[in-house]
């Protein structure tokens, strides 16, 4: 899977094209890719989780569990392993989306789903966490 080139020289700067591809333990529909760095500072802070919550194992279980180191080759390009595209039904097309200090890495038909699904979900004032009602996009 290539990397857009515009983020290629920035990953390359920010941890020498050194990155961690691992399921998304949320929901569990995609892959995460994280720079190397970034994903060893969420890693100890999910390692630190009690053992005795069943969200903890879970979390533990898919997002650490499943962690691969990946490289970028000199084309920008990452090699995600047989089982995780498996994992999440990584067909041939798939949608590489920004998201801040990781991607999401998603199989097309799933993503397209997901953001109709997203994009006609109706919101109630009362469901809106503080935090962001508070943010101004």
């Amino acid at each position: 899977m290539a990397i857009p080139s515009r983020y290629r020289g920035i990953i390359d700067d920010h941890c020498q094209g050194k990155m961690v591809v691992t399921i998304e333990a949320t929901d569990g529909e995609c892959l995460v890719i994280y720079p190397l760095n970034e994903y060893e500072d969420i890693q100890r802070k999910v390692e630190a989780l009690p053992s005795y919550s069943a969200l903890s194992k879970r979390l533990k279980g898919l997002f650490i569990g499943h962690a691969t180191d990946v490289e970028l080759d000199s084309s920008g390009r990452i090699l995600v392993q047989p089982t995780l595209r498996s994992y999440v039904g990584l067909e041939k097309k798939v949608v590489l989306v920004g998201q801040g200090k990781k991607f999401e890495l998603w199989d097309e038909d799933v993503w397209n789903a997901k953001r109709e699904s997203w994009l006609n979900q109706e919101s109630t004032e009362e469901e809106i966490p503080e935090e962001i009602k508070g943010l101004s996009l």
